[in-house]
């Protein structure tokens, strides 16, 4: 088994990988695929990202990817890589009804795919807990949804009482095989390298995406284990939430660490400044590790610390990849809180005009 380049006629990700996914998925046949040919997202080459980098501390020499899951075709979020798996095999089961739990992404790509195969989806939430964009996303889709008084675990323990109880109605929460949907961003990493990258930073908001991504690679890895690189996972959490033991990160020899609110809206504004992508702002948490990583080698280096030179070479001459979890369309609040400025009226002549062209 090899990758490639990507068919003529793409039509998602179980259908491009399917020959990767687990036996009884196979068993239930292509014609069971529920897709919105999702997946085939870039790997953006983010060369001004890298010359900040630079800048900022001319020890740290690597090669930064930004994989766009934005890009996906469903609704625009990597949870479209996990929900054609999930939803294929609800719909495959023979369920009629699914509840997600979900102040998001999931939600929003749970919905839609729901709506391609006919199943009805009800959201539960905490009251008050999602971005409008998402919301109106699920609404969309048709999904009926209601706002839960109490946290997210209460909402999830009533999800699985429901589904336990009721054979007819699918937890996607919970669905095994949205692993398998969300393994196939790493094989499409190593298409497009034609190798593993060294480190791979993601968010670990979401448990399962760093360990879905792991799983694609070492699934790689074994078929062809003269491979040299097998990468680094490395999860960021924003300051204050709690804690997540990552398999992944236990695995690779990677490591878990957290950024601050501040640190996030500050990535979230470079990516959109030095490059021609966008992201929703919680995606940018993995640049902002990354950054955070070049100011600790410049501490390191600035401090003559012993470790320097370990750390240095595992961080030089090296591919990068950062996850950007969604599109900068999920949260148009904080977009234009952040971007937005009321035009400057000038007079309708040639030289109001040039002054202005000149004087930027």
């Amino acid at each position: 088994m090899k990758f490639g380049p990507m068919p003529p006629q793409y039509k998602g990700i179980l259908d491009r990988y399917w020959d990767w996914m687990p036996a009884e998925m196979q068993w239930a046949g292509k014609d069971k695929i529920i897709s919105l040919e999702e997946g085939a997202t870039r790997l953006w080459r983010a060369k001004n990202l890298e010359r900040y980098i630079d800048d900022l501390y001319r020890g740290f020499k690597v090669h930064v990817y930004l994989k766009l899951e934005g890009d996906n075709r469903g609704t625009k979020s990597f949870e479209d890589r996990g929900m054609t798996a999930a939803v294929t095999m609800a719909g495959h089961r023979g369920k009629k009804t699914a509840i997600c739990v979900s102040a998001g992404n999931i939600l929003a790509s749970a919905a839609a795919y729901c709506r391609a195969a006919n199943i009805k989806c009800f959201g539960l939430l905490p009251e008050g807990r999602i971005a409008s964009g998402k919301y109106l996303q699920a609404q969309m889709h048709g999904a009926k949804i209601f706002g839960v008084r109490g946290n997210f675990d209460e909402a999830l323990r009533i999800g699985k009482d429901i589904a336990e109880r009721n054979p007819e109605v699918e937890l996607l929460n919970t669905n095994p095989y949205r692993v398998e949907g969300h393994k196939t961003a790493a094989f499409e990493i190593i298409d497009r390298l034609g190798r593993a990258p060294r480190f791979h930073l993601l968010s670990v908001e979401n448990a399962g995406n760093i360990n879905a991504c792991w799983k694609g690679y070492k699934e790689y890895f074994n078929l062809r284990p003269l491979s040299k690189i097998i990468p680094k996972m490395i999860g960021y959490r924003a300051t204050g939430s709690a804690l997540i033991e990552e398999l992944a990160v236990k695995e690779s020899y990677g490591k878990i660490d957290s950024v601050t609110d501040e640190e996030i809206l500050e990535a979230y504004k470079l990516i959109s400044v030095l490059e021609p992508v966008t992201c929703e702002p919680s995606s940018a948490i993995s640049v902002a590790g990354l950054i955070k990583e070049v100011k600790i080698c410049k501490g390191l280096a600035e401090s003559s610390s012993p470790y320097l030179r370990y750390t240095m070479y595992i961080w030089t001459d090296c591919d990068i990849v950062c996850t950007l979890t969604g599109d900068g369309t999920k949260d148009f609040k904080t977009a234009k809180e952040v971007f937005s400025k009321d035009p400057v009226v000038i007079d309708a002549s040639y030289d109001a005009v040039l002054d202005i062209i000149n004087s930027n």
